[in-house]
């Protein structure tokens, strides 16, 4: 069965706070080394997908920047390889895409070039490994017009997903979209498969339906579609919020990951740096660690993940947190429980994670309020300065917007 995957990578997300304002949620760095969208585009080039097409809308460039021609994943074909699929205005076409069904929509013409018996439908904010060809069995054997990937999640994140509810034979009697409360706890991942056709149908005879789990399909179920689950077992997060981030890039340190990122047998793509190899300096200590190449650590490194180009000073501690590329920490500075984005400085003596108080932020209180701190990309903190929990700063921000020393915990530096 020839198949067209399509990753929907063009939607911004405020859940993801200052990590998000500077790129789109799918170029998010993870693991150390990798983005976001690494997963999608392995899984579909060791599912031996090689038509992939990339929607992308909000800040797009460092997502462009990241996949290139798609070399890394053995997507830079001349037949099929990987397509980056920008918003357009045509004949009938104008503003901006407003959903995930609407950007497929207005790219029906690529759909079409493709001449595929299926589309995949992959979300880019998934961390995960799978192989779609079992999916995609599936879903010939049932005949399913669409079919629908699930798994079972806590019931507290109900609200966060799509719900589905199935009869004996997996077939879909319901699809709930994000609903304030559910007795059903199995959630849809965001991955479809459509009959091309089916899908080209729908979205020309339904102009109106804008988003794949709100609108459509909900109505193919109210059509009496077949529409099947297909059950997934394995790994999957979906990263969308701070909390759900920083827990999934933790969860790598475990002794033994949920997540395998080190199979030989199903390897995860990315470019590469050209970057020296990680340096441990000779009083340093370093304890359960991702340390990516070209970090350099002469201080205290503890239950972290650290990118390239990282770089700890002596008598400096970081602990329980993220450290995206190329950040430097300064002498005698400690960081817990923090995000620190890209290319960001922290002066000598700095508090990151001060204090005790976990005060939820103020600006984003359902979004931040587990005692993390997070820093915006290209940021100056300078020496000496002591910054609380669930604190927020903006990308870019000037040492001089710390002259008073000490942001509480709850504040957003803007």
């Amino acid at each position: 069965m020839k198949t067209l995957a399509l990753i929907m990578a063009g939607g911004a997300n405020k859940n993801l706070s200052v990590l998000t304002q500077v790129r789109a949620e799918a170029a998010l760095p993870f693991g150390g080394k990798f983005r976001i969208v690494d997963f999608a585009l392995s899984n579909c080039s060791n599912s031996e997908i090689y038509s992939v097409g990339v929607l992308t809308q909000y800040m797009p460039r460092s997502l462009n920047d990241h996949i290139g021609v798609g070399k890394p994943w053995e997507l830079d074909r001349t037949r099929g390889g990987v397509r980056l699929l920008q918003p357009y205005l045509g004949p009938g076409i104008t503003g901006w895409e407003k959903g995930t069904a609407d950007a497929v929509r207005r790219n029906l013409d690529y759909v079409e070039e493709q001449r595929s018996d299926a589309v995949l439908i992959l979300g880019g904010n998934h961390v995960y490994k799978m192989d779609y060809r079992t999916m995609l069995r599936y879903h010939q054997e049932t005949n399913a017009d669409v079919t629908i990937g699930i798994r079972s999640v806590n019931p507290f994140e109900t609200h966060r997903f799509g719900i589905v509810t199935t009869d004996a034979n997996m077939r879909v009697l319901n699809f709930q979209e994000k609903p304030k409360r559910s007795r059903e706890t199995v959630a849809s991942m965001g991955i479809y498969v459509f009959k091309t056709d089916v899908l080209r149908q729908h979205l020309k005879k339904y102009p109106s339906h804008l988003d794949f789990g709100r609108d459509v399909l909900p109505a193919m179920i109210a059509q009496g579609k077949r529409v099947f689950a297909y059950k997934y077992e394995g790994y999957w997060a979906n990263v969308g919020t701070l909390q759900a981030y920083w827990e999934a890039n933790m969860a790598l340190l475990a002794e033994t990951p949920a997540l395998d990122m080190y199979d030989p047998n199903w390897i995860i793509h990315t470019p590469s740096e050209e970057q020296p190899p990680v340096k441990i300096g000779a009083n340093a200590h370093v304890e359960n660690n991702l340390l990516s190449n070209g970090a350099i650590v002469d201080g205290v490194a503890e239950h972290s993940v650290l990118s390239s180009g990282v770089y700890i000073a002596e008598g400096a501690t970081v602990r329980n947190s993220i450290i995206m590329h190329d950040c430097k920490i300064g002498a005698g500075a400690v960081i817990d429980r923090a995000i620190i984005d890209k290319n960001t400085i922290i002066g000598e003596n700095a508090h990151i994670g001060f204090g005790d108080s976990i005060v939820p932020n103020k600006s984003i209180p359902d979004i931040l309020n587990t005692g993390l701190t997070v820093v915006g990309k290209g940021t100056h903190i300078p020496a000496d300065a002591k910054i609380g929990r669930n604190v927020v700063i903006e990308p870019h921000t000037a040492a001089k917007r710390f002259q008073n020393g000490e942001i509480p915990s709850g504040e957003t530096v803007r």
